[in-house]
């Protein structure tokens, strides 16, 4: 039971009548002040049901309530402020943590259905760049968070391996490119090229219009093309890899747009059958404007199909194939509109899972305050990052603990762990200005800081020489203990906010002050004085680097044991 659960259970008696335990628990909340109380329950919402003032209500709330968990019930105004009995509390924490270990926390909010996660998604022929660590990375932790919420998670990169931009690619390395180069450096030529056409169609719009008939081409089954098409897509996914190696992210599936190129007619047919479509100047189009949104584009006067019809085809696939609970997308918010056309298309075909249908958008990623391109080369790797990320860490590590064993790993995990954790920190519809230095830093809110935390707590536990038992009864009541025992207790609910919200910052900005918490105390108390509270102490740090490893692997970074 939680500590919320707790004050839920005390105040039922006095107010069930009116509040369900849900309602009772949504309207609790923590002071700012820590003197008022560990927790607070405001009886404003009572007042229009019982017509008295708010603060009436909470004196007579206080006084029917079962007290008996606390060590103080409080009336400030309109609140009611109460002080858990930190040793009772406590004990009950610790014990539970210690007990469950990597499953503490856990939830049943998916009760063991489907969800299909689709994310990373890069586009064939050009390199991961830092445009793609967002996608990546809230992904991954997503399909993390919802196994620890009881969902079964299909991770899918959906690549962009189909549309006009292949025909434009073609005619690029068709008109002017070098095979043995694109042989000996594939991706980075490739993008070259890329680069180059934009530039040449400036000034020469038929290169457009090549391009279009290119992917026409294509589309049709065009061998050359087909063949110049397979190549690119082959040596890309190897690129790739290296990067998801690197970020230790893995896929359950790689059905990119190019799988959904058959499955495309017979959703068309479906919705000319159902009279949805509509010809506009020659295009096939859903006209959305009784939801306020743009017309969804089927086809083009050309025939050739668009990114909602491809969706439109995977969404079928992924309902028949993994018959989901949530389908969720992982994906920059300047596809919002997308994802509100695709869900109105799929309710006017009367498929009330539509409402499954989840668009998890992000901000951006800007270095100097600009918007990364690769259409105008304006590209920063992600590989190269996260290589450059890890040299960082090793000379900080270096300079601290120079004799330190398997420096190359611990490296590994502190700068890519920092890279990971530094955009999952940041609420994912914020954008942020990349800079490595700052985000490698051992101090302030980041990843290394976290994960020093954990291995200066694994020192102690190290000097204990045993797995942490309760030996005696938890008798630690102390301010500094008492902040680290709330945040353990909080983190149940902490996961399910986190799953509700499809947001992985909760579980971040948990991390950093369950860390902060940790170094308070080790900084004003003697863990491993012998005392007759020696065993509580060992024990509220085992319990602690249970959960802050399990929040840090929730978003996908590793904990060294030692740094």
């Amino acid at each position: 039971m939680n500590n919320e659960e707790i004050l839920v259970e005390a105040l039922r008696p006095a107010v069930g009548e009116y509040l369900d335990d849900a309602a009772i628990e949504r309207l609790i909340e923590v002071p700012n002040n820590p003197e008022h109380g560990d927790l607070a329950f405001p009886t404003f919402q009572l007042a229009k049901v019982l017509r008295k003032a708010p603060q009436m209500i909470a004196e007579e709330v206080a006084e029917a309530m079962d007290k008996r968990s606390f060590s103080e019930v409080k009336v400030i105004g309109p609140y009611i402020n109460v002080k858990l009995q930190r040793t009772k509390v406590g004990a009950h924490i610790i014990e539970q943590v210690l007990a469950e270990g990597a499953t503490y926390g856990s939830q049943n909010i998916g009760q063991g259905e489907v969800m299909t996660i689709d994310f990373s998604s890069p586009n064939i022929a050009k390199p991961m760049s830092m445009g793609h660590l967002r996608s990546t990375v809230i992904g991954h932790a997503i399909a993390n968070i919802a196994t620890k919420t009881n969902y079964q998670p299909v991770r899918i990169n959906h690549l962009g391996d189909w549309g006009t931009q292949f025909g434009k690619l073609i005619v690029a390395y068709k008109g002017w490119g070098d095979e043995a180069k694109v042989r000996a450096n594939p991706v980075q030529e490739l993008v070259k090229l890329y680069v180059e056409f934009h530039e040449k169609a400036e000034s020469d719009p038929s290169l457009d219009e090549a391009g279009r008939a290119a992917f026409k081409a294509l589309e049709d089954g065009d061998e050359e093309m087909l063949a110049l098409w397979g190549w690119f897509r082959e040596e890309s996914l190897k690129e790739f890899q290296k990067v998801y190696d690197i970020l230790g992210v893995t896929f359950d599936s790689y059905h990119g747009e190019a799988f959904f190129n058959d499955k495309m007619e017979p959703v068309i047919q479906e919705l000319e059958d159902k009279g949805i479509t509509e010809v506009n100047e020659g295009a096939t189009i859903v006209d959305l404007s009784a939801e306020d949104l743009p017309p969804a584009l089927i086809k083009k006067s050309d025939g050739a199909t668009l990114y909602v019809t491809r969706d439109l085809a995977a969404a079928f696939y992924r309902k028949n194939t993994y018959d989901f609970a949530k389908n969720v997308y992982v994906v920059g918010n300047e596809q919002r509109v997308h994802f509100q056309q695709l869900k109105a298309v799929l309710s006017k075909m009367g498929y009330a899972w539509s409402e499954d249908i989840v668009h998890v958008p992000f901000g951006l990623i800007t270095k100097d305050g600009r918007k990364l391109s690769t259409r105008k080369g304006d590209i920063v790797l992600l590989e190269d990052v996260l290589k450059e990320a890890i040299d960082l860490a090793y000379e900080q590590i270096e300079a601290k603990n120079p004799d330190l064993e398997m420096k190359d790993q611990v490296a590994h995990d502190v700068g890519v762990g920092a890279v990971i954790f530094h955009d999952l920190k940041t609420d994912r519809m914020n954008s942020f200005d990349f800079n490595l230095q700052e985000i490698v830093e051992f101090e302030g809110e980041t990843g290394p800081y976290v994960q020093y935390t954990y291995a200066r707590a694994k020192s102690i536990l190290r000097k204990v020489g045993s797995d942490a038992k309760l030996t005696q009864a938890f008798n630690l009541d102390d301010d500094y203990s008492w902040d680290i025992v709330k945040k353990l207790g909080a983190y149940p609910q902490i996961i399910a906010h986190s799953m509700e919200r499809y947001e992985p910052s909760v579980i971040a900005k948990y991390a950093v002050q369950l860390a902060q918490a940790f170094n308070k105390y080790y900084a004003n108390v003697r863990i491993l004085e012998e005392d007759d509270q020696r065993s509580a102490r060992i024990a509220l740090v085992q319990a602690m680097t249970i959960v802050l490893k399990d929040a840090l692997a929730l978003l996908g970074v590793n904990a060294p044991e030692e740094m």
